[in-house]
């Protein structure tokens, strides 16, 4: 197998590696070329892994090429029409160039057709940024790069590779979150280019595949709220907006005001990330979203301090909003907005040394207590130069670790089977019957089935 002068080798895993170089010895032996193209050769200029791979075939017609994969893979063809295969068992994506025309408004108004007969730099050319409009030949060790992707990677620069940019307005959400995953700077003219261009009703499936590469993928997530800004698109997700220039009383938070806020959250949510794709989504979810009740109750007082009470209850509303904007995914959305609404409790649970009752109620009603504390210290950590120690996290965790509700709200001792064990008939007097024992145990009557069995026959006992 041939060396790889990018690193190709090492940044993407062996078996797409491998498949893709003898893909390309058997296309090189039917007369075309398969060269690798996009991200994967990007990241490998960059030194980054990939977890996956696209190859793009010239000079041979569809149905020779969809010949010569089922000659050597297990193939599912996506994209027939246009010439997209899927290699199964591989995160190997191999397709032809493809041609497309604007015919209709949004992301998805274009008709596509492949065509094995474009040269690699006309197929360059309908990529969105210069740094994708790479493509390397793992045969000849050739780097194809039209558009000087390279360059503009080695001066941290991301910009646009042709006019037709502005054919798909998703590239501008494309472009935010590609600015925070590789710490970027938006070239003049693509910004100019990007202010220009409106949503035109783009599928909220698409916006909400952005926003998660932003929050799980982006190393400085402020770069590219930043650029959101000011392209001019924030208007268009007014709960943010409304954070531009809502003042904050300067004794808590000297950085700035409420928008200037959350960019720094959002960069202390990225450096404390755990991997795990949907808690990282739901927390940093949770850190954007979480002071968007402070525009409509901020106001300053009688002795001139900017004062924004119940801000985490009345952010519920807008955060809902904004997110169902993004979003159908019912659970998420409720994942998020109890952490809104409570980001305030590790603080004040502190403050007042709660009790283990205290704790537990928490624990009830936010269901991980963990990801609350990640949420509370991304908040603290948006404070510069203020200090972004959060002791109140550690001893509340600690606390309900003690507790057993650290990731999880206190299961119930006494359930439903008790009750039958204790010879009752099921129906609708075992709710409240439960609901009492349960209430007991988060008030720290009993932790375990023995007394809590006590505690129902006294409950029994009471009500005959």
């Amino acid at each position: 197998m041939p060396a790889s002068p990018l690193n190709l080798d090492k940044t993407l895993h062996s078996d797409e590696f491998r498949a893709g170089c003898e893909l390309a010895q058997w296309v090189r032996k039917a007369g075309g070329r398969a060269v690798f193209v996009g991200g994967c050769v990007r990241d490998a200029l960059l030194g980054l892994p990939s977890k996956d791979a696209d190859m793009e075939i010239y000079g041979l017609p569809e149905q020779q090429l969809s010949s010569l994969l089922k000659q050597h893979f297990r193939v599912n063809a996506v994209g027939r029409a246009f010439g997209v295969y899927k290699l199964r068992g591989l995160d190997l994506d191999v397709s032809l160039p493809r041609r497309e025309s604007k015919v209709g408004t949004g992301h998805g108004g274009f008709a596509v057709t492949g065509d094995p007969l474009m040269s690699p730099t006309e197929a360059a050319s309908r990529r969105d940024f210069t740094l994708n409009a790479l493509s390397y030949d793992p045969l000849t060790h050739e780097l194809i790069d039209p558009f000087g992707g390279q360059r503009d990677l080695e001066k941290r620069i991301l910009r646009h590779t042709s006019d037709k940019f502005s054919e798909d307005p998703l590239r501008v959400l494309r472009a935010m979150q590609f600015l925070a995953r590789f710490d970027l700077e938006i070239a003049p003219e693509t910004l100019t280019l990007c202010q220009r261009i409106t949503p035109e009703n783009l599928p909220a499936e698409r916006l909400f595949e952005e926003w998660s590469k932003l929050i799980r993928k982006g190393k400085t997530p402020s770069r590219g709220l930043h650029f959101l800004k000011n392209s001019g698109w924030l208007q268009y997700y007014p709960e943010l907006a409304a954070l531009d220039g809502c003042h904050q009383d300067p004794k808590w938070h000297p950085e700035g005001d409420v928008w200037v806020h959350t960019l720094h959250c959002m960069d202390a949510f990225a450096r404390q990330r755990i991997g795990d794709d949907y808690e990282d989504l739901v927390i940093g979810l949770a850190v954007l979203c979480h002071d968007l009740g402070k525009p409509a109750t901020t106001y300053t007082d009688e002795d001139g301090r900017i004062r924004s009470p119940r801000h985490e209850v009345e952010g519920i509303v807008p955060a809902e909003t904004f997110l169902r904007r993004l979003t159908r995914h019912q659970q998420l959305i409720e994942d998020v907005l109890i952490l809104v609404e409570t980001h305030m409790r590790p603080a004040m649970l502190h403050e007042a040394q709660a009790s283990d009752t205290a704790v537990r109620r928490l624990a009830r009603k936010v269901g991980r207590i963990d990801r609350l504390v990640r949420v509370a210290q991304a908040d603290m950590g948006g404070r510069p130069p203020l200090s972004a120690d959060f002791p109140a996290g550690d001893w509340l965790l600690e606390r309900a670790e003690t507790l057993a509700v650290k990731d999880a709200a206190p299961e119930p001792i006494v359930q439903g089977r008790h009750l039958i064990d204790a010879g009752l008939k099921p129906g609708p007097h075992f709710k409240p019957l439960l609901d009492a024992c349960y209430e007991a145990q988060l008030d720290g009557v009993f932790d375990e089935l023995e007394a809590g069995l006590t505690f129902l026959q006294s409950l029994l006992e009471t009500n005959r």
